[in-house]
């Protein structure tokens, strides 16, 4: 949840950080390090670094041209040597003579790295640029950004989806993954497709009520039988799903409706309606979209499914539906 606060921040204050670059970058030439730069404007030093590498270092070939014009890809490859500049300093920008824009090399003699590259190298035969050493110090230093960062939420998500596969196994629901959908060719995939539509019993979505102290009901509550063994109707219905898409985070408004919901409406119009997990808890419903009904969510797998073939399966085992 304070991730999806910060990158809010982040996407409201970039702007400014940007227009202030040719200060930052200054600041950098005359010794500042890009860490104390990021302090001072509260911003993350990962991305700070990629803005002293933009505007200070350059690729090992030149962008071509054609005619006299600007190669297309002369973007794409810069993108690609930042972010390997990020990715390993040391390698990419570690030899300030072909790494750093010859105007800028007077700054590898400023500021502390220039004093540490020797001490952090001493045992090896090639002297690290200050830019090198900087830039790994700034991404190491960074708990929100950067490449390791970034590994981490990935290597969380895999953990998630591997669960989810797990208790579905364990369901006997029949499914497919987005590797197994890979191989067979299909695009723009959701984490489970399920191998025949099932229903599932979700909580009926109303509107927002006022606060009450003595109101503890939770959005996703298990659902809870009758003393005669069935559900109460007013607050449960019944919802056709075909996917299921799992998200380890926090479904803020921001990330469910600016990413999250367009990302799984191309599911909705490929495959049907689905549902997503947010495993880390969700916004009130009220206040997310659910793509005209066709996208339920929740923050837990559902313990019970409704087969097509009138069967229940879930965490309890199987049952038929005259006995539920």
């Amino acid at each position: 949840m304070f991730r999806n606060a910060h990158v809010t921040h982040m996407k409201r204050t970039s702007h400014i950080i940007r227009s202030q670059t040719t200060r930052h970058v200054q600041s950098y030439l005359n010794g500042t390090s890009i860490l104390n730069i990021a302090r001072k404007v509260n911003y993350p030093p990962s991305m700070m670094a990629r803005l002293i590498i933009e505007n200070v270092a350059v690729p090992p070939t030149k962008p071509s041209t054609i005619n006299g014009a600007r190669n297309s890809n002369s973007g794409t490859n810069l993108k690609k040597f930042i972010t390997e500049a990020i990715r390993h300093p040391e390698k990419t920008l570690g030899c300030s003579s072909s790494s750093i824009s010859p105007e800028y090399l007077f700054s590898e003699n400023k500021g502390s790295g220039a004093q540490n590259n020797e001490r952090e190298n001493h045992d090896s035969l090639i002297r690290l640029s200050r830019l090198s050493l900087e830039v790994r110090g700034a991404v190491d230093s960074d708990p929100m950004y950067g490449p390791q960062h970034d590994k981490i939420r990935h290597n969380i998500g895999i953990e998630y989806e591997l669960h989810l596969e797990q208790l579905l196994h364990s369901m006997d629901i029949p499914f497919e993954t987005e590797e197994d959908l890979r191989v067979r060719g299909t695009a723009k995939t959701p984490d489970i497709l399920l191998s025949s539509p099932v229903g599932i019993r979700t909580r009926k979505k109303k509107p927002e009520p006022l606060p009450d102290l003595d109101d503890n009901v939770e959005e996703n509550a298990p659902q809870q039988l009758r003393s005669d063994g069935g559900f109460d109707d007013d607050e449960y219905e019944w919802k056709i799903i075909c996917w299921i898409d799992s998200k380890a985070l926090f479904g803020d408004i921001d990330t469910h409706t600016n990413s999250v919901l367009p990302q799984v409406e191309t599911y909705v119009h490929r495959f049907g309606p689905g549902l997503v997990i947010y495993w880390f808890g969700h916004a009130p419903l009220t206040r997310l979209g659910d793509g005209h009904g066709d996208v339920q969510i929740l923050d837990d797998l559902p313990d019970l499914f409704l087969m097509p073939t009138g069967e229940f399966r879930g965490r309890g085992g199987r049952a038929l539906l005259n006995d539920c």
